[in-house]
């Protein structure tokens, strides 16, 4: 099970930004204050230590009774989104119940490796077309009526039934997606906003869930740092260029 301590958010939209080097860079602003932590969970009492972290304030007349008294027992404000976070006890007895938590707290500053989760829009029931990329029929003369068919889904006697996996018309989207190894590009502290590198699951004002990477601990983009020293020569500098160097 994921170890890693992150913050919820809540997805803003997308812009872009110029980094320091020129470089357009699009991003996607998340919201990510402020976050709360309403509980803890210990070995002695839960069997697991874990860390309980709330988002987004939530108006006392949508709270019911059991949020309410747990909101008062932890003397804290009701929340909306309640997510939790297993680390170990040590990481666990650095933060007290009621603390507020930031980006700073968490990650550190910029140019740091985090994996985002959310649930992706929904696109309803689609055909195999969409769903899958299937090619479709030819639109030809003698062709009626089976453009956009998904064709045969069975076999003849034996098995009599069809393969469990058959790609097929179905609901698409509304999955729960985690994307990782995007880039914070840049922590603005006074608006509680980080700027995350790309595109992050769901739609917007949608609630995501951003940890530290699982599988790294700096963030390294592909293809860069390799820059050799371009000849000056154009003949050798056009064949790198074709060559994508």
């Amino acid at each position: 099970m994921a170890t890693q301590l992150g913050l919820l958010g809540q997805k803003i939209g997308m812009t872009q930004v110029f980094a320091d080097d020129g470089e357009r860079v699009p991003v996607t602003v998340i919201l990510t204050g402020p976050n709360v932590v309403v509980g803890k969970r210990t070995e002695d009492k839960d069997g697991y230590s874990a860390l309980v972290i709330g988002f987004g304030e939530k108006p006392a007349r949508l709270v019911n009774r059991a949020a309410a008294g747990q909101a008062k027992a932890s003397n804290t404000k009701p929340v909306r989104v309640i997510r939790e976070f297993r680390v170990p006890a040590a990481e666990v007895e650095k933060f007290e119940v009621g603390q507020t938590l930031t980006a700073k707290d968490i990650f550190g500053g910029d140019n740091v490796p985090v994996d985002v989760a959310g649930q992706s829009k929904g696109k309803g029931f689609q055909g195999v077309i969409k769903r899958h990329g299937m090619k479709g029929m030819t639109r030809t003369h003698g062709t009626h009526e089976y453009f956009r068919h998904g064709g045969s889904i069975g076999c003849r006697l034996t098995p009599q039934r069809v393969h469990k996996g058959k790609r097929m018309a179905g609901h698409m989207g509304d999955d729960a997606v985690t994307v990782q190894n995007l880039q914070v590009l840049k922590v603005l502290e006074e608006e509680n906003c980080i700027l995350v590198r790309g595109a992050v699951p769901g739609a917007k004002n949608g609630y995501v869930v951003v940890t530290k990477a699982a599988t790294r601990s700096q963030y390294k983009r592909k293809g860069v740092g390799k820059e050799e020293v371009r000849s000056k020569n154009p003949l050798k500098a056009s064949k790198k260029a074709a060559a994508g160097r």
